[in-house]
């Protein structure tokens, strides 16, 4: 077992092959550097990117593959220059742990952009090593990458925010869509979409959630307390709310036709894609006799991340979440392909990683 296990100074669960099947794993964290903050890790969400590149969807995993970029913990140490920290501290960590901290998109703190950015897992660090995510015991970042979770704030209930949750406050954010008395779509009602629903709520929105399960109406309506339920695949409940949402976020990442959402939106409208569908297919009408936009997004920058932080504390913004044991992830990743779980995993790490 020891050989398989391997040695190191930080215990984790990772996917030694495309089978995407984790197991016990030691490796060695990099030494506190003078930028640094080291964190024992708490809690960690569960993401489809873990999904992805456990079983190398992409084609590019680099095994062993520690997963998870949802990372909340207490600071343990920090180095000389992270007076920004202190021993004890609630802290964060998401999907990117580094950059070039030159460039435009690093000034101007929207990091993600970054050519040069470093994702939190499966990815090549500068110092040429591959990062491991937070399904392991502690992880070492860089103060800028390093976010201070609220007083206060459930620490399982942050790691969500850390993903599924910037995902999509950083879009509605830009697209203003934090204007109250407007309507918003949401399309899609897993991890993503719960937290648009949620957002949507707190900013004040008229909020109707699109499904292709009738299952999904009871939970939108009465757990995450949107205004409105339509199934999508029923064209009547469609064709009733043309012309009458000032925005929509699409979270589905599995095919799905555009032109009967973008009929939807008021003129100049938006629809923002956070999903990864195979292919985008729409009509030009459906963009231009209505003066409507469609845009992407992927994740945001280090300020609107912890801003979003705040914002989740001072309103009380919190998602739906399953906590499990490590020992349990197989079972959860599995669960999650088959969209079996509301909303979020989270796996409790301190208490069972060990």
């Amino acid at each position: 077992m020891e050989a398989e296990v391997g040695i190191g100074n930080c215990l984790a669960w990772a996917a030694r092959d495309v089978s995407g099947i984790l197991s016990p794993y030691r490796f060695d964290r990099r030494s506190v550097g003078a930028d640094d903050v080291s964190i024992k890790i708490k809690y960690c969400g569960v993401c489809y990117a873990d999904v992805v590149w456990t079983k190398n969807l992409h084609g590019d995993s680099m095994y062993p593959v520690v997963p998870g970029h949802e990372i909340v913990g207490v600071v343990t140490a920090t180095g000389p220059n992270a007076g920004g920290f202190k021993v004890g501290d609630h802290v964060g960590v998401g999907t990117f742990v580094n950059s070039c901290m030159e460039c435009q998109h690093c000034n101007d703190l929207r990091e993600i952009f970054c050519p040069k950015s470093a994702y939190t897992f499966n990815s090549i660090d500068s110092d040429g090593t591959v990062t491991k995510g937070g399904y392991s015991s502690y992880i070492v970042v860089h103060q800028r990458f390093c976010y201070k979770i609220p007083d206060g704030y459930p620490l399982d209930k942050a790691a969500p925010l850390l993903c599924a949750g910037i995902t999509v406050y950083s879009p509605m954010m830009r697209h203003k869509m934090n204007q109250p008395g407007k309507s918003l779509g949401v399309v899609g009602l897993g991890g993503l979409g719960h937290m648009a629903v949620k957002f949507g709520k707190a900013f004040g929105l008229k909020v109707t959630v699109f499904s292709t399960s009738e299952s999904k109406k009871e939970e939108a309506l009465n757990i995450l307390k949107a205004d409105k339920f339509v199934l999508s695949s029923d064209k009547q409940q469609m064709m009733s709310l043309t012309q009458s949402l000032d925005f929509i976020v699409d979270t589905a990442s599995g095919d799905h036709p555009f032109d009967p959402y973008m009929d939807l939106l008021k003129v100049e409208g938006v629809l923002v894609l956070v999903g990864f569908p195979s292919e985008i297919k729409l009509s030009p009408r459906s963009l231009n006799l209505g003066a409507r936009s469609i845009a992407g997004s992927i994740t945001g920058g280090t300020k609107e991340t912890q801003e979003m932080l705040h914002f989740c504390a001072a309103n009380k913004v919190y998602p739906e979440i399953e906590v499990i044991s490590i020992s349990y992830v197989n079972e959860a990743l599995q669960r999650l392909i088959n969209r079996d779980v509301k909303y979020r995993f989270v796996i409790d790490v301190g208490n069972s990683l060990n």
